[in-house]
C-alpha cells in the first residue's frame, strides 16, 4: 500500500480487520513481526520522521482540570517544539479547530465535539507533513463534520498528506483522494473513488419477465435481479435505451428507469462480501 503525499487517504474496514494496528505500527507504537514500511521516506519508528507526524488516536482524553491552551502547551512541550514559538502554535491550533474564544475554558466544560476540536488541534501542532486521525468525526454533530472536512482539505491545501482512518463511509467519499479497504489484515481495494466505484450503473423496474432473463441479457455486462429490479453495473449510457428494447422484446413490462451512482458503502459491502 503506498500513499501519495499531499492527498486524503481512507483506510476503511470492518471491526477487527487491522486498522488501528497499522496505525500503531506506522507511528512505531507496535513492533511488526514481520514486514517492512516507510514513512516520510525513514523506516518506521524513526525519531527524525515521527517529529514531522500528527496524530489524533480514536480514544483519548485530557486532564479535565487543565484549559484547552494548558493542553496544547503540554503538547507543544512533548513535542520539543522551540519554546518561543508556542504561543503561536496554540493559537494557530485554536484559530484552525474553531476554538479560539474557549482558549481559557477549563476541558471538564467541553462537550464530546469540542474535545475532538482540541484533539485534532494537538495532532496539528509543528506544522507536521503528516496527519494521521482515527476516527476524527465520530463524536460530532452534522455541523462539526462539516466543519472537520473543511479542516481536513485545507491540510492538503498546504501539501499535508492525511491518513483517514473512519467507519463513516460517507465521510470518506466525500474529502478522499484515494481510499483503501482492508478485512483480515489484508489489502483487498485500493485506488481513486473513481476507479472503485461503479458509475455507469442504471436500475429498471420491469415486470413479466422470464425465468431466464438475466441469462438472456448476459450481453449488457453484470445484471443483477432484486424483486423487480433489475440492476445493470459497467453499462455505458448509450446502450439503455437497447437494454430496454431488450426486456420489452422478452415480454417485459418496463415501469422505471433509473440512473445511479454507486455509493462508497455499496461497495464496501460488495468487496467485503467478495465481489
Amino acid at each position: 500500500m503506498t500513499i501519495p503525499r499531499g492527498a486524503i487517504f481512507g483506510f476503511l474496514g470492518p471491526n477487527g480487520a487491522g486498522k488501528t494496528t497499522s496505525v500503531k505500527l506506522l507511528l512505531g507504537l507496535a513492533k511488526p513481526t514481520s514486514g517492512s514500511a516507510e514513512i516520510l521516506g525513514q523506516p518506521i519508528g524513526e525519531r527524525s520522521s515521527r517529529r514531522r507526524v500528527g496524530y489524533l488516536p480514536e480514544l483519548f482524553r485530557y486532564q479535565p482540570w487543565l484549559t484547552a491552551r494548558e493542553v496544547l502547551l503540554l503538547h507543544c512541550e512533548l513535542a520539543g517544539i522551540d519554546r518561543a514559538a508556542w504561543s503561536r502554535e496554540i493559537e494557530n491550533a485554536l484559530a484552525v479547530v474553531g476554538l479560539s474564544d474557549r482558549g481559557s475554558s477549563r476541558v471538564a466544560t467541553f462537550s464530546k465535539g469540542m474535545q475532538q476540536r482540541l484533539g485534532l488541534g494537538v495532532a496539528l501542532l509543528g506544522d507536521p507533513e503528516l496527519v494521521l486521525l482515527d476516527e476524527p468525526t465520530s463524536a460530532l454533530d452534522p455541523v462539526g463534520r462539516h466543519d472537520v472536512r473543511e479542516i481536513i482539505r485545507a491540510l492538503r491545501d498546504r501539501g499535508v498528506t492525511v491518513f483517514l482512518n473512519s467507519h463513516l463511509l460517507s465521510e470518506v467519499e466525500q474529502v478522499c483522494d484515494r481510499v483503501a479497504v482492508v478485512d483480515r489484515g489484508k489489502v483487498i481495494a485500493e485506488g481513486t473513488l473513481d476507479e472503485l466505484l461503479h458509475t455507469d450503473t442504471v436500475r429498471i423496474r420491469a415486470t413479466d419477465l422470464p425465468r431466464d432473463a438475466r441469462t438472456q441479457l448476459a450481453g449488457f455486462g453484470a445484471i443483477d435481479m432484486d424483486g423487480e429490479w433489475l440492476v445493470a453495473r459497467g453499462l455505458n449510457g448509450d446502450r439503455v435505451p437497447d437494454l430496454v428494447a431488450s426486456i420489452v422484446r422478452l415480454g417485459g413490462r418496463v415501469h422505471a428507469v433509473e440512473p445511479r451512482h454507486e455509493t462508497l458503502e455499496d461497495r464496501f459491502l460488495q468487496l467485503l462480501a467478495g465481489d
